[in-house]
């Protein structure tokens, strides 16, 4: 892919780079791990959120619309790359944000400040967001509007995110990615070669019962070359323990490696304790994908060294 522009700005996959871990970090247990630096594509349509997007926004401006709908939580990652986005492309982006608010968060400030317009729903009326008739309501007030599910969790997001394979070269035998929505996962188990296997890590509790969804999604040939690690989620979705907050600030100075406090740490801490517990074969090699989502330590960041 070559950059893309939009009106205000360029998203240049030559800003990606593939950053190998010194062998001090995995102690000679596997051949090698890497990290695949997608957190480096752009400061805020950042990692995979852009691979998620680009096809979504490329069909919106194709097809003639001029509102992106979409979903998210108050600190939702999806929810700032797509306000970022779609200004970029010169679409009007609304929001529809689960839970009210007495204070915004610093996610849906930025939201706003990329213009996105927010719609506030209790937890309960944000469950319909895959009803046909809740859509067709919420969106009935909006000129030609364009529905991007949460997480870009459509056939489209699917497709963009496989492209991230471009990177992966043949000699990793191991792909380790964040899991949100499960989208990335299944474009990129799509696309990549079955001997290649995928660890998806679920920042989230209960998330055992995602696997069968996302399943659904994959290829049937390839429906068993990926394991979905549910240990490492530290409380919850967006919870931290100051073990957490800890092992992030140690890898930064180890690495200059910035991670996330609700998606990549936790799946760089679960790599690490794999690795302690040799759960690899010494030959392995180890991609750790890297995607982005960094505003989201806007809360931590009195704890962290970067």
């Amino acid at each position: 892919m070559m950059p893309i522009s939009g009106n205000t700005d360029t998203i240049d996959e030559r800003n990606v780079v593939i950053q190998p871990l010194s062998k001090f970090w995995f102690q000679s247990k596997v051949a090698g791990v890497d990290v695949l630096r997608l957190d480096l594509l752009h400061p805020v349509v950042s990692g995979n959120k852009w691979y998620k997007l680009r096809l979504n926004m490329a069909y919106a401006i194709d097809n003639g619309f001029k509102t992106v709908v979409t979903f998210g939580g108050g600190y939702s990652n999806h929810l700032v790359a797509t306000a970022y986005a779609a200004q970029m492309f010169g679409l009007r982006s609304v929001g529809v944000v689960r839970g009210v608010y007495a204070e915004p968060t610093a996610t849906l400030n930025d939201c706003q400040r990329f213009g996105m317009e927010l719609h506030f729903v209790t937890k309960d009326f944000y469950g319909n967001k895959g009803d046909a008739e809740f859509l067709k309501e919420l969106t009935a007030d909006f000129d030609s509007t364009y529905i991007v599910p949460e997480g870009g969790a459509n056939e489209r997001g699917r497709t963009g995110a496989g492209l991230i394979d471009r990177f992966v070269s043949k000699k990793y035998t191991h792909i380790a990615l964040a899991v949100g929505t499960g989208t990335t996962l299944a474009g990129l188990r799509n696309k990549l070669p079955l001997q290649q296997k995928i660890l998806g890590f679920a920042p989230f509790k209960n998330a055992g019962s995602m696997a069968a969804d996302i399943n659904h999604h994959i290829l049937p040939e390839k429906q068993r070359a990926w394991e979905l690690l549910v240990k490492w989620h530290f409380g919850g979705f967006g919870k931290r323990t100051p073990e957490l907050v800890e092992f992030m600030n140690d890898f930064y100075r180890e690495t200059h490696i910035p991670l996330d406090i609700v998606y990549t740490s936790k799946m760089m801490f679960g790599i690490r304790d794999m690795l302690e517990a040799c759960e690899f074969n010494s030959a392995d090699r180890i991609l750790c994908i890297h995607s982005g989502g960094l505003q989201g330590n806007s809360s931590v960041k009195d704890l962290l060294v970067y």
